[in-house]
């Protein structure tokens, strides 16, 4: 996690909401030395995990009909 004084914070803003956004770190910034805010990336939460992935994982094959083969687990 990355320290920075309020004063360079003001001067670097946007570069430093851009290396927030692309790194995922994030960056706490101090006034007279005391932390008084962090600026951390924006990320939604998913509700569940349940549907996660959904609309990500997409299958050609028929994962429901028989396979027309014979296996011996007898």
């Amino acid at each position: 996690m990355q320290i920075v004084k309020a004063s360079v914070f003001k001067a670097k803003c946007l570069q430093y909401m851009d290396e927030v956004n692309k790194t995922g770190e994030s960056i706490v910034i101090t006034k007279n030395g005391v932390p008084v805010s962090i600026l951390q990336p924006y990320r939604t939460v998913p509700g569940s995990l349940f549907c996660l992935h959904q609309g990500k994982v997409e299958s050609t094959d028929d994962l429901v009909a028989p396979l027309n083969m014979s296996w011996g687990a007898e």
